[in-house]
């Protein structure tokens, strides 16, 4: 198969873990023997420095002609106090619409050799496996009217939360189908007892169930499910629920990871004519430019994002088992970063996706 990628390596450790998971794609490209078309784009702080704008025009061009799009982190402390249309973020929010990717995927399971790094009891966490979906475009990132106006005693800041019926529904199937092919079970997240959008929400997650008559639905407050996450995580298959929440909710998931940096994301669009989706695939974590340089970041959340890519946007499922059994054999082996305590010295970054390439050489399900 042709994989044609665009890498977007952002910001801060975002350049140096996408650098590892380029490592990993080049080495399942070639295992497997696909041709791999690699581009590189700006993206971000980057972006502004080298264009004026965080998402130039460029970078759309180049993400529109990619099959699918490789992120780091994007944001520096720099852009902390500029106009809204000045911070590397507003890059990440434009190349979500422009690629129209809607529902955002964000896999949370506790491996065995990380349960001593949750601050959670080792009973709470263990067997922990469920997929948050995030609606992406919609709600109070997007909404309009949106700004900072007056100034004084009358200065205010006003943001609009909006979900129409056709967005609701999209990401409620996308929920439904995944739950479908794991556990059957969907947890739709709301405040619905104070916001008039849950409460169309709500009754739309609820029509779309219908649909699948095998899958159990329940429903839960965000705060209350905020709760849950801690109390007993093992509840939960498929969560779903909308921009806002599902980014708070995602973050507290590293929680029962270990750390932020396990976590990888598939951000999804329209399905291709071949039947595999559009995608952005990044991980969880930002750019965190305090060891930015320094060789110390996790790079196995983007790792986990190539996985993401090669079952989602290109349909290999025997690949992207293959890059996931080889974290777990690194995970296994202890060869990790500081952040997922490690009983002896930690690896640095390139020598975790050093480790992680040498795994797949000896991952069973290889093509010779």
């Amino acid at each position: 198969m042709n994989l044609n990628v665009l890498l977007l390596p952002g910001d801060g450790i975002g350049v140096e873990v996408t650098r590892e998971a380029e490592k990993v794609l080049k080495q399942v490209a070639e295992l497997y023997n696909h041709t791999l078309h690699l581009s590189e784009g700006l993206l971000g702080g980057i972006a502004i420095h080298q264009t004026g704008t965080p998402f130039p025009d460029s970078t759309r061009d180049l993400a529109l002609a990619a099959d699918a799009t490789l992120m780091g982190a994007v944001g520096l402390p720099e852009f902390d106090n500029a106009a809204p249309e000045k911070r590397p973020e507003r890059g990440l929010l434009g190349i979500r619409q422009a690629l129209q990717v809607y529902a955002n995927l964000r896999p949370v399971r506790s491996y065995a050799a990380l349960i001593d790094s949750s601050p959670l009891k080792n009973h709470l966490v263990d067997g922990a496996d469920m997929i948050i979906v995030r609606e992406l475009t919609g709600g109070l990132y997007y909404g309009t009217p949106r700004g900072i106006s007056g100034s004084g005693p009358e200065e205010k800041a006003v943001n609009t939360m909006v979900y129409t019926r056709a967005e609701i529904e999209r990401v409620a199937h996308m929920a439904f189908q995944l739950a479908g092919k794991r556990r059957k079970k969907v947890t739709s997240v709301d405040k619905s007892n104070v916001l008039e959008n849950s409460q169309l929400w709500r009754r739309v997650v609820v029509e779309v169930s219908l649909q699948y008559p095998g899958v159990a639905l329940d429903h839960l407050l965000v705060d209350n499910c905020a709760m849950q996450l801690i109390l007993n995580p093992k509840r939960f298959d498929v969560i779903l629920t909308e921009n806002m929440f599902g980014d708070i909710l995602s973050d507290e998931g590293a929680v029962l990871a270990g750390s932020i940096g396990m976590l990888p994301s598939a951000s999804i669009g329209a399905r291709r004519p071949s039947g595999a989706w559009a995608g952005l695939y990044e991980p969880v974590h930002g750019s965190a430019p305090d060891i930015a340089g320094q060789n110390k970041a996790n790079p196995l959340g983007a790792i986990g994002s190539v996985a993401a890519m090669l079952e989602y946007s290109f349909g290999l499922i025997d690949e992207a088992k293959a890059v996931n059994q080889a974290i777990e054999s690194v995970l296994n082996s202890g060869e990790v970063t500081a952040d997922l305590k490690p009983a002896g010295t930690p690896a640095t970054t390139s020598q975790v996706g050093d480790a992680v390439c040498a795994a797949l050489e000896l991952t069973p399900a290889r093509m010779v």
